[in-house]
């Protein structure tokens, strides 16, 4: 595990002493740095000593979650975890706002890159960077000593996973998501409000869109970010009472905006009610295999694929070419052949990690 804090503090500090230590060693900060966050009466002093103390996860730094992992470390979230298993790329510049054109051109992990530049803007915190893709295996190590949860990930399955593990061990954690002009959040608190197999007992059939099929505003983006992030403030501070209880969603581009209760769990929800929890078992998670030389193979179920429509999302990232058994799909350096069933085979890569990312950026996951 890597640590990117400055001061002596910070790397000596244990979790169990800093809310303790930080009025000694950081009051400038309070007076300063975060004056006028302290200044609003619902913090205060108080407030930013719990912010201080805070021990958060950000699982996914791509847009939403570079996002959401800025807007707290600004605000003086003492531990930062940030969690990612892919790297920045050019076309990521437009709206993850942690990355530069440097951190592009070296092909950084996402992970790394944000560690250190939250560690160039505020030094007194800690940050763990993990370069890892969320699995059932190392969930429990991922999250241990974590109090709140935040999603910027990309695909279902990992939310479903974080959503049994948070069940589990009675975590909350805030869904967040954003494609097109479209976002969407909401606070899960587990046994007080509905869970995400509560509003979502099934994950999405067939086809839908990503950012990488659909484009994305970033201006969707740093709103959900910006909800996300202040929700997750009331949670550190103990503003229990100001969470709001809602599946949020809105779209900037339309002007529309809808909200649907979320203050209770569901009778018979797979996960907080019936206590199955499927996607930590990982019988939920697809099975992905190393196919041959430099290829993988991903095996969704139950995910028909609609070859035309299919072909039409894609063709404006790469050649496309189907029949009606297969469809192949070259975006260098890789080839994807996809099947009716959902079933892939990605070559270029004997990376599972990176053949997950491209199956869930081009089709969806």
């Amino acid at each position: 595990m890597l640590y990117f804090a400055l001061s002596d503090y910070s790397r000596t500090d244990p979790y169990n002493n800093r809310l303790r230590t930080f009025p000694q060693v950081m009051g400038l900060e309070l007076d300063d740095r975060y004056s006028r966050q302290v200044l609003f009466r619902e913090i205060g002093q108080e407030g930013q000593r719990r912010l201080a103390g805070a021990r958060v996860a950000v699982v996914g730094c791509g847009a939403t979650g570079s996002a959401v992992a800025s807007l707290l470390a600004r605000a003086g979230v003492g531990r930062l975890r940030i969690i990612d298993r892919d790297y920045v790329e050019p076309s990521n510049l437009q709206r993850q706002s942690l990355f530069d054109e440097a951190d592009a051109a070296e092909s950084l992990p996402k992970a790394i890159a944000a560690a250190r530049k939250i560690a160039a803007f505020n030094s007194q915190i800690v940050v763990e960077p993990e370069v890892a893709d969320l699995t059932p295996d190392n969930i429990g190590q991922l999250m241990a000593g974590i109090e709140l949860v935040l999603d910027g990930t990309d695909n279902f399955e990992t939310r479903y996973l974080l959503n049994d593990y948070c069940v589990t061990n009675s975590r909350p954690w805030i869904y967040a998501a954003a494609v097109g002009s479209y976002g969407v959040t909401m606070n899960i608190m587990p046994g007080q409000t509905a869970c995400l197999a509560c509003i979502f007992p099934d994950p999405p059939q067939g086809t839908f869109e990503t950012c990488e099929t659909a484009g994305i505003l970033n201006s969707a983006v740093n709103l959900v970010s910006s909800i996300a992030a202040c929700e997750a403030l009331k949670f550190l501070v103990g503003a229990k009472d100001r969470i709001r209880r809602t599946l949020m969603s809105f779209d900037v581009w339309r002007n529309d905006r809808a909200e649907v209760s979320a203050s209770k769990p569901r009778a018979g929800c797979r996960a907080c009610g019936e206590r199955d929890f499927i996607y930590l078992m990982g019988e939920g998670r697809p099975h992905i295999t190393l196919c041959g030389r430099n290829s993988v193979q991903i095996h969704e179920r139950h995910r028909p694929i609609d070859f035309s429509e299919m072909s039409k999302r894609l063709t404006p990232h790469g050649a496309v070419r189907h029949n009606d058994f297969v469809l192949k799909f070259w975006h260098e350096p890789y080839e994807m052949t996809l099947f009716p069933d959902g079933r892939a085979i990605i070559k270029g890569t004997t990376d599972t990690a990176v053949a997950r990312s491209l199956y869930a950026r081009y089709v969806g996951n």
